[in-house]
């Protein structure tokens, strides 16, 4: 072990670090005060062996890789773990306990790899016979052609969704031509019917079967468009995914597999990719929605500005009730219609260009109405575009939403959404307000359910505060 781990070392010095919870290799073997001091560095007692096995469960720990000589094949468990190498006889429960060391189920790892030096083919095979009769279930192992073929069917598949379009030109270009040659790789998945979802599924069992086929020749022979593949993959993820969504990522061996590749492995900028400036999402400029109106990839824009108008709103729910839901249901009924062919890709850029420009001109409304944030959520509350309650002319309306504010933050607790005791007495002063002020009485009950609900919106931000 030691020995192995010096050879190791001497190709890869940046491996090496003399501290424990440092550096990508360490040895895990048991010895004593009297073995070689070449040997004593890698000696551990109990604690310190368990400090680097705990280091070694964490993915996100720089020890990836660990020469073990005569432990943790049983009761260690590190679900991350993919590899392994055997250069030492193994028989039997013995040797089914070390293969499952790299069985275990995590993220979107499809299984694991065992690398034989030494031929433990034969009793493997007895170990399997001996683990089936005694009731266990499933395929433990398979052959790494059936994977290959796997491979091979699903890379058939993804070519196919890009006939027609020469992906293949995008390995012979240099690095700075390559961002625009991924806009219209991604435009061309975009404009197909299913074109993503389908393109994300496809790609994805590719990179699966990818992972366990390698080092195959017939994986290494692909591993340039596989990594063409998943950088597609992962740009339309981070351009149409919207915030709070799982985005996949490939498993890190499959990483530096594919970092030898011609794709770079580095953080992509969506707004880079596609030849734009970043923009203050927020605020959604004029100069902005004007690059996107003019980006040639119309598929791409429309799956951008989806989601960063998907995002803008989410925001803007969480703190104002009614103007969020209205937005959202503008941007729904654009989607819609673009979704049933009712209208091209061309109008529907349009459509959310105007609702970006509604959103940003939302903005100045709280100062045109001399309202704070707060004061005009409970504003458009009450108000329910109504034109009843209308009637009771601006200056009415927003004392009533500036009394509301002062009052709910004045009674609100922590916990008052669970308290029926609270809520009954808020929706008492709620409705004690409306009628102070002559709101129409037709309409008081679904303002006050309306303004308790915009109140649970934000109110827990003014019991922590008052809380604290």
């Amino acid at each position: 072990c030691v020995e192995v781990h010096n050879e190791l070392i001497k190709l890869r010095p940046d491996w090496y670090h003399k501290d424990e919870d440092k550096g990508f290799l360490k040895v895990i073997m048991t010895g004593s005060a009297s073995d070689t001091a070449e040997w004593q560095e890698h000696i551990r007692n109990k604690k310190r062996r368990r400090a680097i096995g705990d280091n070694f469960k964490d993915s996100s720990n720089p020890t990836k890789l660990v020469i073990v000589r005569d432990m943790w094949l049983t009761g260690f468990d590190v679900p991350s773990l993919h590899s392994m190498y055997i250069d030492k006889p193994m028989r039997g429960h013995g040797l089914m306990q070390a293969i499952a060391r790299v069985n275990r189920v995590f993220r979107d790892k499809k299984g694991g790899l065992v690398v034989d030096y030494i031929g433990i083919a034969y009793d493997l095979k007895k170990a399997l016979s001996a683990y089936t009769e005694s009731g266990g279930k499933g395929k433990p192992t398979f052959e790494q052609e059936d994977a290959v073929n796997l491979m091979l069917e699903q890379y058939e598949i993804v070519k196919g969704i890009f006939h027609g379009f020469n992906y293949k030109k995008f390995l012979t270009l240099s690095s700075k031509e390559k961002m625009p040659f991924l806009d219209n790789a991604m435009d061309f998945i975009l404009k197909q019917k299913d074109g993503k979802e389908r393109y994300l599924k496809y790609v994805k069992k590719l990179m699966e079967a990818f992972a366990l086929s390698v080092p195959h020749d017939k994986a290494l022979g692909i591993r340039d468009e596989v990594g063409f593949f998943q950088a597609v993959r992962s740009v339309i993820v981070k351009v149409t995914a919207s915030e709070g969504k799982e985005q996949d990522s490939l498993d890190t061996a499959i990483k530096q597999i594919l970092s030898k590749a011609i794709i770079s492995d580095r953080v992509v900028d969506i707004f880079a990719a596609a030849g734009l400036k970043k923009p203050d999402i927020s605020i959604l400029s004029e100069e902005f929605l004007a690059e996107v109106k003019e980006m040639p990839q119309k598929n791409l824009a429309f799956e951008m500005l989806k989601k960063l108008l998907t995002d803008e709103i989410r925001i803007r729910q969480k703190k104002n009730l009614i103007q969020g839901r209205s937005f959202a249901e503008m941007l729904d009924k654009a989607i819609k219609k673009y979704i049933n062919k009712s209208i091209e890709t061309a109008q529907v850029i349009e459509e959310l260009i105007e609702l970006a420009k509604k959103i940003k001109e939302e903005e100045k409304r709280g100062d045109k109405l001399k309202l704070n944030e707060n004061e005009l959520a409970f504003y458009d509350a009450i108000v329910m575009n109504d034109s009843a309650v209308r009637v009771l002319g601006d200056e009415t309306l927003k004392t009533i939403a500036r009394e509301l504010v002062e009052t709910i933050r004045r009674n609100v607790t922590i916990d008052w959404t669970v308290r029926e005791s609270v809520q009954a007495r808020l929706r008492v002063m709620v409705k004690k307000i409306l009628k102070k002020y002559g709101y129409p009485p037709d309409k008081q009950q679904k303002a006050t359910d309306i303004v308790l609900e915009q109140a649970n919106l934000i109110a827990k931000d003014w019991a922590e505060i008052i809380g604290k």
